[in-house]
């Protein structure tokens, strides 16, 4: 079994919204093993990328904390570190590529120094050595005549050329960890398959552990070796990508997945959707966060928020459908969906 380089246990993140503390991810567990990949889903709003930012302490800096539980990184608890100590982490041991690549870049400086200034900051390397490894991630991420392309500003680069260069800079110190935040939202097909091609064969090459956030189950599929469902801040399922493809359980999953056009289940009908939005942090129901969407809601679920219940040995979703004595059946109609024929994963 490999190794668990990061677990994140009970951890509550939030921001002071009108001298009120929201809490924007409630009380999340989750872990991450040497050389895999997990796959954090949902809908915008869902929390996905400030449980990223809580990670790598980033948080502090957007006017939020982390509030509760704890995150450690090789064992080592990461909301006991001062900034000072994270900044020899951040870009290091952890590296994060950002949803926008053009934001992410500094337009004043050429990519070449962007990816030479980690190379000189964790590594100590020379002006010269470091131009030089920069120049070569260039090429290992795919990008033609690295040897100019250094020299040239992020302006006069192509999204998917941009984007490449983030990789390059996250890659630079060759990080045990990597963090890609919704890295292919603003490139074309082609370019996005590339993009994920790539960060598969750097996984393998290096044997880095990846999270990479995405709101495209089809993109989960391809890459995925376990996902984390999130809504709302909260996590409602998790499993190995086969067991949440394959069994869905959470109406909320299956939803997604029915969502997906191209799914049996949308042939030839209109294209299925949730009903309704996705709550604010600071206005969310009682009892399971999900119920006022649900097709399946009961009485319970409006007054009580579920805990985790076990699907299989290694998948829970946070339910009332799967308590023993919530329902008169133990199946879920959520999962009898499947079963019909609604919905075909």
């Amino acid at each position: 079994m490999a190794r668990k380089i990061l677990e994140v246990n009970e951890m509550s993140a939030g921001f002071l919204v009108n001298k009120e503390i929201v809490k924007a991810t409630d009380r999340i567990s989750f872990n991450v093993e040497e050389g895999k990949t997990l796959c954090i889903v949902g809908e915008s709003g869902s929390g996905k990328s400030v449980t990223s930012l809580a990670i790598m302490r980033l948080i502090d800096y957007a006017g939020g904390a982390i509030l509760e539980g704890d995150i450690t990184f090789n064992g080592a608890s990461l909301p006991a570190k001062d900034q000072e100590e994270m900044r020899h982490i951040r870009g290091n041991q952890i590296a994060m590529i950002f949803q926008d690549p053009m934001s992410a870049l500094n337009p004043v400086f050429t990519v070449g120094d962007q990816i030479a200034e980690s190379l000189r900051l964790h590594q100590n390397k020379s002006d010269k050595d470091a131009m030089k490894e920069a120049v070569e991630l260039l090429r290992q991420v795919g990008i033609p005549s690295p040897e100019v392309r250094a020299k040239q500003y992020p302006h006069e680069l192509s999204g998917g050329m941009c984007q490449r260069v983030v990789i390059a800079i996250a890659l630079a110190c060759r990080p045990q960890l990597l963090i890609a935040d919704e890295p292919t939202t603003a490139l074309d097909v082609t370019v996005q398959a590339q993009i994920l091609d790539l960060l598969q064969n750097l996984q393998k090459e290096t044997g880095m552990a990846i999270i990479l956030i995405t709101h495209d189950m089809g993109v989960a599929a391809e890459v995925a070796d376990r996902i984390v469902v999130m809504y709302a801040g909260g996590i409602m399922e998790e499993g190995s990508v086969e067991e949440i493809f394959a069994k869905p359980s959470h109406p909320y999953t299956v939803g997604l997945l029915k969502s997906i056009p191209g799914f049996e289940a949308n042939d030839g009908n209109e294209l299925y959707t949730i009903k309704g939005t996705i709550p604010r942090i600071n206005q969310l129901p009682t009892g399971c966060r999900f119920h006022p969407r649900c097709e399946h809601a009961m009485d319970i679920c409006r007054k009580q928020e579920p805990g985790f219940f076990q699907i299989g040995q290694d998948h829970k979703a946070a339910c009332w459908l799967f308590e023993e004595h919530a329902a008169e059946s133990k199946v879920s109609p959520a999962r009898a969906a499947i079963e019909h024929g609604e919905v075909r994963v």
